[in-house]
């Protein structure tokens, strides 16, 4: 079998395209210098490895021999894997959004040889069908344009330029006060679904970050609807097909509105940020449903997603054996011969029929409490809860025979770094090490082996690190080293931390704007420098970057990390409050800002009740180290926050607020007083 020039990547997705009859190049030095040198249009394909659409279209066009022929003979054909390169992917996406008004993968994006796009799309039928055009006819009709009117061609992308590079700017700053809060919250708050919880109609993902905007919201503002809402939702989604019921984890979002029939595939980032969604509503409500299923993904990523050397895999695809979702769903009849007579105490309470709630197959998903369960079959509810764990533990196991979706086993620093936080989070509320153990070691990993020469790579396979960290990748991992510190207080994250915050000051702050680039001033030139302004499935370098600032002036009292935190939020304050959706995180990050952060110490850890007080307490605007012993305390006293604080023989806490500190705390009431 031939393989084409992707045959030297590393990225599970472009070596999926490896025996493609196109002759994929990836985006290198190579590729572009061959469009320039034969004056041939750029066709750019980016995916990734758990895209269903893409695996779609790769099937129909680029297995194709008839289309691959006209592909190799008119086009420089270039496979980019957006998990990669995201700058790539943020800047053609945009030019789909402004072509189409949406964009998507696969991205299907026609350049000039000078990286200038003049077509764009997502996914396109290989032949003319559902109102799209055929991308085989697509293919003809450019090239034609191309050798016959190359004028119009390059008339099209400059103006495709232009616009893109208008998009770029910021809008004029803003101050920054309560009201941009309280516009916010209610703005978000009519998006949301009061049936089944949620933002928006079908499709429905899971948008962690505006679920912790409206928990913070209600604590300031004391309206309790915003936290009910937060509430439900993430019941709603516990309780859906969007959650892995046995194996744990969530899918990637719900294609109704009802959370019950996921998109299949399973992603690092939405397994890291939900549960921090779990870790807040246990913390409000004390409810163990919502410490259940944060353990259950954490104790997923542990499983299925960690490797061997302590970082996070990527991804899970959606399809196995070429079908969607067929290693998560069942029939009655297996699942009867598997479990025999406890199968209908787990088909009740699962929503398993003989008819099947998706396509003839059941999806796993709860309706119904324990105590409705326990009372159908004469039973108590511990007895219900047991017989539900052994069952769910037999299904596993056959499951975990079948054939597995396809696994990205690359590891990418920016969503290793929300997994660290996940994990920290988690420890913090279970008390489970096991989970700090995770965070730590995932830290160790990318020091050895994606910190080179004082800088951050952004992703590892096989052994080898590689590509120049993004602004993501910086900020992601610069708060999970200060979520680690805050438990642990070992000096060697705080300084780190400190260190990687003035490398972004340095190398990625665009002073014009009063934002952060998307790549560092040393990074390849394209055809414009993007910037990272929205908090979607990810939140956005610049909403993460403005909250890490934030907390590395408090920690280091460097004016400078002040000033550069209060830029950023005026910069973007006004579009948060008209279009919360897209700027739950640095909403967030506003709360904080205005209420002005309670900075915590504990001083020796021994006291139980003391450390648990505060674990299992909703205090979202607190930034708050655990001191272990004398030792950690003298290697920070360097730093401002920690100055003149003394090691005690029993626990004692000091709060301090607006510059001004409490006198050392021991017991639970002052401690609740002086909060």
């Amino acid at each position: 079998m031939v393989e084409n020039h992707l045959a030297s990547e590393s990225s599970p997705y472009l070596l999926q395209h490896v025996n493609n009859p196109v002759d994929w190049y990836g985006w290198n030095e190579i590729s572009l210098k061959k469009a320039k040198d034969e004056n041939k249009p750029i066709f750019l394909s980016i995916g990734y490895s758990a895209c269903h659409w893409c695996h779609v279209m790769a099937h129909e066009s680029f297995e194709n021999n008839d289309v691959a022929e006209f592909m190799n003979e008119n086009f420089v054909n270039i496979k980019v894997d957006r998990e990669e390169r995201p700058d790539i992917d943020d800047i053609y996406q945009k030019v789909c959004q402004i072509a189409t008004g949406q964009g998507g993968w696969p991205l299907s994006i026609f350049l000039t040889p000078d990286q200038k796009p003049f077509y764009a799309g997502t996914y396109f039928p290989v032949l003319d069908l559902y109102g799209r055009p055929g991308f085989g006819s697509i293919c003809r009709q450019l090239s034609q344009a191309w050798k016959e009117k190359p004028k119009d061609i390059e008339k099209s992308a400059e103006k495709f330029l232009t616009t893109l590079q208008k998009a770029e700017t910021i809008t004029v700053p803003s101050k920054i006060d309560r009201i941009i809060l309280d516009e916010a919250a209610l703005n978000l708050f009519q998006l949301g679904d009061s049936t089944y919880g949620g933002f928006g109609a079908a499709p429905k993902f899971p948008n962690a970050a505006n679920v912790s905007f409206l928990f913070h919201y209600a604590k300031l503002s004391g309206h309790a609807k915003f936290q009910e809402f937060g509430l439900k939702t993430l019941r709603k989604m516990a309780n859906g097909g969007i959650f892995d019921q046995i194996g744990g984890g969530f899918h990637r979002y719900s294609t109704d509105a009802k959370w019950l029939v996921p998109h299949f595939e399973k992603m690092l980032y939405d397994n890291a940020l939900i549960p921090v969604n779990y870790a807040e509503a246990y913390q409000i409500t004390k409810d163990p449903f919502y410490l259940d299923v944060l353990k259950k993904t954490l104790d997923y990523v542990l499983r299925e997603m960690t490797s061997s050397e302590g970082g996070f895999y990527s991804a899970y695809d959606a399809d196995s054996e070429g079908v969607e979702g067929k290693f998560y769903v069942w029939s009655k009849k297996e699942i009867k011969e598997i479990l025999g007579s406890d199968a209908d105490v787990f088909c009740l309470f699962y929503d398993v029929t003989d008819g099947g709630n998706w396509e003839g197959n059941s999806i796993l998903c709860n309706n119904l409490n324990l105590s409705n369960i326990a009372f159908n079959f004469g039973m108590t509810e511990d007895k219900v809860k047991e017989t539900l764990t052994l069952c769910s533990e037999k299904l596993l196991k056959v499951r975990n025979s079948r054939i597995p979706p396809g696994l990205d086993d690359k590891i990418l620093v920016s969503w290793n770094s929300l997994m660290i936080t996940a994990f920290a989070k988690g420890y913090r509320v279970s008390g489970d090490v096991k989970y700090l153990d995770a965070a730590k070691t995932c830290v160790s990993f990318i020091e050895n082996n994606l910190f080179e020469n004082d800088k951050l790579l952004r992703t590892y396979k096989n052994g080898s690190a590689k590509i120049d960290g993004y602004l993501e990748d910086y900020s992601y991992f610069v708060n999970a080293l200060l979520d680690v510190f805050e438990i642990e207080a070992d000096s060697k994250y705080l300084k780190l931390a400190i260190t990687l915050g003035h490398y972004l000051v340095d190398h990625f702050w665009d002073s014009k704007n009063n934002s952060f680039f998307m790549t560092s001033d040393s990074h390849e030139k394209l055809i414009i420098r993007p910037k990272s302004n929205y908090d979607l499935s990810l939140p956005s370098g610049n909403s993460v970057s403005s909250f890490v600032m934030l907390r590395l002036f408090h920690f280091s009292q460097e004016q400078k990390f002040l000033e550069i935190s209060t830029k950023i939020l005026e910069s973007q304050a006004q579009m948060a409050a008209e279009n919360p959706f897209g700027f739950g995180y640095l909403l967030n990050t506003i709360a904080i800002y205005l209420e002005k952060p309670v900075e915590i110490t504990i001083i020796n850890n021994e006291n139980s009740e003391i450390r648990e007080l505060f674990d299992e307490n909703y205090l979202p605007n607190s930034f708050r180290v655990t001191i272990n012993d004398s030792a950690q305390l003298e290697k920070l006293s360097q730093y401002p926050f920690f100055a003149g604080k003394t090691f005690e023989s029993k626990t004692s806490v000091l709060i301090c607020k607006n510059f001004s500190c409490s006198l050392p705390l021991h017991s639970i009431d002052e401690i609740n007083s002086s909060l």
